[in-house]
């Protein structure tokens, strides 16, 4: 029997997305690491260089902490917004074959094996047909469902392409 749930997206679901794949990504951990540095030497050269050069390197570890996160989130929010797709509930339909996607008149199948991995975060469940793109289901909307979800794509995924606790 098929696991069936509708979602809509909102723009903090997206927004957890975009800061998932940001901040395990390459470019995330770079900017961590940048921003912990210029702070670093503010306060290792703090009055060993002009205050304007401690005061330089505060800002940029402070532009590089919260730049990247209110990017993300104005992108969200635009995303969301501009998509047709997206005003509107997905339903999902979940079974032996994979997953069902539909809209409207409109619907999608992804197989099980062309899922190239699931994730779940503490808030998402992130189904991914490639490396960048995935399916985002918000795991507050998911409900009991998430459960049995996790359950069969145990089954059905090998565990290297499965990171979802049941």
């Amino acid at each position: 029997m098929p696991i069936k749930f509708d979602i809509t997206l909102r723009t903090k679901d997206m927004y957890r997305f975009n800061l998932y794949q940001t901040y395990t990504g390459f470019q995330g951990w770079f900017s961590i690491v940048v921003s912990i540095l210029a702070f670093a030497m503010a306060v290792v050269t703090w009055g060993e260089v002009t205050v304007g050069r401690t005061v330089l390197c505060v800002i940029l570890g402070i532009l590089l902490l919260v730049y990247m996160p209110l990017t993300l989130y104005l992108r969200s929010k635009h995303n969301i917004a501009a998509s047709e797709v997206l005003k509107y509930p997905l339903h999902f339909s979940v079974g032996e074959d994979g997953f069902t996607v539909s809209q409207k008149e409109e619907s999608a199948k992804l197989p099980w094996e062309q899922i190239y991995k699931m994730v779940a975060t503490k808030s998402n469940v992130l189904v991914y047909s490639n490396r960048i793109n995935a399916y985002v289901i918000p795991r507050e909307q998911l409900g009991d469902a998430y459960g049995a979800l996790a359950e069969l794509a145990g089954r059905k995924l090998p565990k290297y392409r499965l990171k979802m606790k049941a």
